[in-house]
């Protein structure tokens, strides 16, 4: 069985892997400063809540955007299942050619996501939308070449910055709207999230497929947290929330079986 840990700004996203098919998956608020203790105990006991033995767990892969995470992560692999774990990080195999001037700018996650659509949709082109913390847009060719993307403010942070800079305005739950004119405060805030964000997905994913993609249509690949938002939206080809937990378990086969 191989542990795939995605440890982001907000949450870190696991999984279990067992002979190329995820058996479960988890989620707990990323803590910064949280000890390799904290992060071992929690592990053991989601995996037992789940009828797995963490003694059963064979390798561990993961990434991080959270540098000061990685320490403790470590140490807690090693700790509490006596495993040095596999980082997805600059100098690992991965498949991709990465076109950015400077590669390692690229976030982990991002690669990850990138790996698992490679092997999914081979030999097509593909654009990934993670909305998360913040909602990224990764553009990959035909031909597994990392072309570039896109960053802009998440729906929770876009909420979060009209909570602090307007003393009026609150915290209202992220939902798909129908009406685009809101009859509160609450209603007109929800609708400006969510067609904010629609409309700047629809002219984001115009954009690329005219300037990077020569007008051809690509597969439009939805992750992330807040993807089930737009579930009715037709944005996307298909919606996969543990995509990046399958990229990490295919960068732990390029990196470390053939090693074995």
């Amino acid at each position: 069985m191989i542990l795939c840990l995605d440890i982001g700004n907000s949450h870190m996203h696991g999984g279990v892997f067992d002979n190329d098919q995820l058996q479960v998956q988890f989620r707990m608020a990323s803590k910064t400063g949280a000890s390799s203790d904290e992060y071992g105990v929690f592990l053991r006991s989601v995996l037992r809540e789940n009828d797995i033995d963490p003694r059963d767990i064979e390798a561990i892969s993961l990434c991080s955007v959270v540098p000061e995470v990685l320490y403790p992560i470590n140490a807690c692999c090693q700790k509490y299942f006596n495993l040095e774990p596999f980082v997805l990080q600059a100098g690992v195999k991965t498949g991709l050619q990465i076109a950015y001037r400077n590669p390692l700018e690229v976030g982990a996650d991002r690669i990850a996501n990138a790996i698992a659509v490679t092997h999914l949709y081979p030999k097509q082109n593909v654009i990934i939308i993670d909305l998360g913390t913040a909602t990224t847009f990764c553009a990959i060719s035909a031909q597994k070449l990392y072309m570039g993307g896109v960053i802009m403010a998440g729906m929770k942070m876009s909420m979060k910055a009209l909570e602090s800079g307007a003393s009026k305005l609150g915290s209202v739950e992220i939902v798909e709207r129908d009406d685009v004119l809101g009859k509160s405060t609450n209603e007109s805030i929800q609708s400006g999230l969510f067609f904010g964000a629609q409309g700047a997905m629809k002219e984001i994913i115009n954009g690329l497929t005219e300037r990077s993609f020569d007008g051809k249509k690509p597969i439009i690949i939805g992750t992330g947290g807040f993807t089930s938002v737009f579930r009715d939206s037709n944005i996307f080809s298909e919606i996969i929330p543990d995509l990046v937990l399958k990229g990490l378990y295919l960068a732990y086969k390029i990196n470390e079986e053939p090693r074995k």
